[in-house]
């Protein structure tokens, strides 16, 4: 089926007291409408139009992309109001499928279901909530008090449910319809043709003096159109966002769905209430997961990868059978097989370790290639250098690769060692098997299988006598 998307994104989000627009907000790494936007991509429609509003600008800086039109509704007057300002970018699909910005969480199969369920009409989008407070209810041919009718219920199953014959606001309701628990999302997938005339024939007669997208219902029956439906299996599914409360509660929900998939898939979490990831975690097999551990970008662990806790990895990839440990920071690296990772390390962007490196307590690398078996295992600086294997590299090391305007590289060989408290100073090479003395300043090349120190001469003054403490 042919399909065009629509995506609602004109709200001002007074609720969440920001200058940020309420669409551009974060949820898991990720704007609200960039998730709606994900999934509308997903369903590989003709065209997405986006209708923005307040805030129009910032969310077409963020969001421009070529198969993204974007289409003003100045100003808002309700849903069916911002539908018409998208009509002339639509497509002749068959289909048009309406969704909103701040309504996150739609899954890809949900939506596919509604699309199918409008097949031969039009088809809306519905929840069953316990607590349907402020919830357009869906009205059916024959429900009393809420309930649907009898009719096709065969040994026990589900009652077939009624014809749609309208939607009431929740003001607007009686009590035998505020009791009805179907409620409309909003969501809805219409006929193109259809659309475009019965909004043409939209009333803004009414309090708030705006045209609502709920009156095609009767309009779609009036024509002879059926209007059918499809049911969202969980209310977070139709959940939008209107205040910060909100967006933390999605949040909760979101996160905890990504650790009910990981542990089904195998991965163990020491507390799945206690994991965030804002991206995409991929894990082989036997990963293990300590407590409050985040995960940003796209981040790839292979079998047997232990993280431990208070761990923050942003687009890393781990080979097999390493270890990171507590209050570790990865960004833009990459670590080889059976290395061992902090604990409070940091590794930069650009940092590749090769198998079996150490890299120990408060030791940060940025930009550098570490070769198999090498150790950085204290204190230590590890900037714009390629470093060999085996390599040993003190305590206290540090690489001095900027000289306040530009970078410069490290060089050490294979098997060098590194004495404690030294200070290379790029651009510098250290001879394979090369010895540096501990405290040394290094700014020429050491060669091979060598000793090379710099310290001044060792002085012990007799006569020297401390400072005393001035009378007042």
């Amino acid at each position: 089926m042919s399909l065009n998307v629509i995506i609602l994104a004109a709200g001002q989000g007074k609720r969440m007291h920001s200058a940020l627009p309420k669409v551009l907000h974060p949820l898991a790494g990720k704007s609200l409408l960039r998730h709606v936007i994900d999934a509308a991509r997903a369903l590989h429609p003709a065209c997405i139009v986006v209708v923005t509003g307040h805030g129009g600008e910032a969310v077409r800086e963020a969001m421009a992309a070529p198969d993204i039109a974007f289409a003003l509704q100045e100003p808002q007057l309700g849903t069916g109001h911002a539908v018409m300002q998208a009509v002339p970018l639509l497509g002749a699909a068959a289909t048009t499928l309406i969704l909103y910005g701040d309504v996150p969480l739609t899954p890809i199969d949900t939506l596919k279901s509604l699309v199918g369920a409008a097949s031969g009409g039009m088809a809306i989008l519905t929840a069953e909530l316990d607590d349907a407070t402020g919830y357009g209810r869906m009205v059916r041919s024959g429900a009393i008090d809420g309930e649907r009718p009898a009719s096709g219920a065969i040994d026990g199953e589900r009652p077939s449910p009624g014809r749609i014959t309208r939607i009431v606001e929740h003001k607007d309701a009686s009590p035998a319809e505020r009791a009805i628990r179907e409620v409309n999302s909003g969501i809805m997938a219409v006929p193109t043709a259809y659309l475009k005339d019965w909004l043409s024939k939209l009333s803004n007669n009414n309090v708030q003096g705006e045209y609502y997208l709920t009156d095609i219902v009767p309009l779609a029956l009036a024509d002879g159109v059926a209007v059918e439906s499809a049911t969202a299996p969980h209310a977070w599914e139709v959940s939008g966002v209107n205040s910060k409360a909100q967006l933390a509660e999605l949040e909760r929900v979101h996160q905890r769905n990504i650790a009910t998939a990981l542990l089904e898939a195998g991965v163990t979490l020491a507390d799945p209430a206690r994991i965030d990831v804002r991206g995409l975690l991929s894990c082989g097999q036997d990963v293990r997961i300590d407590v409050n551990c985040v995960f940003e970008g796209d981040v790839v662990l292979g079998n047997d990868i232990v993280i431990g806790p208070n761990c923050v990895l942003k687009n890393v990839r781990i080979k097999a059978g390493t270890r990171v440990e507590a209050f570790s920071h990865l960004e833009d690296a990459e670590v080889g097989a059976h290395c061992r990772i902090g604990p409070y390390a940091r590794l930069r962007p650009g940092a590749q370790l090769d198998e079996h490196v150490h890299i120990g307590n408060f030791v940060e690398v940025k930009k550098s290639v570490i070769g198999a078996g090498s150790k950085a295992n204290h204190l230590a600086y590890i900037g714009d250098s390629e470093v060999g294997k085996k390599v040993n590299i003190g305590a206290g090391t540090i690489t001095c690769n900027y000289d306040g305007v530009n970078k410069f590289k490290t060089i050490i060989g294979d098997g060098a060692f590194i004495g404690s408290d030294s200070t290379l100073v790029a651009p510098v090479t250290i001879g394979a098997g090369a010895y540096i003395g501990a405290g040394s300043t290094i700014t020429k090349a050491a060669p091979g299988g060598k000793l090379t120190l710099t310290r001044a001469k060792q002085l012990t003054l007799d006569a020297w006598k401390p400072p005393q403490k001035k009378s007042s």
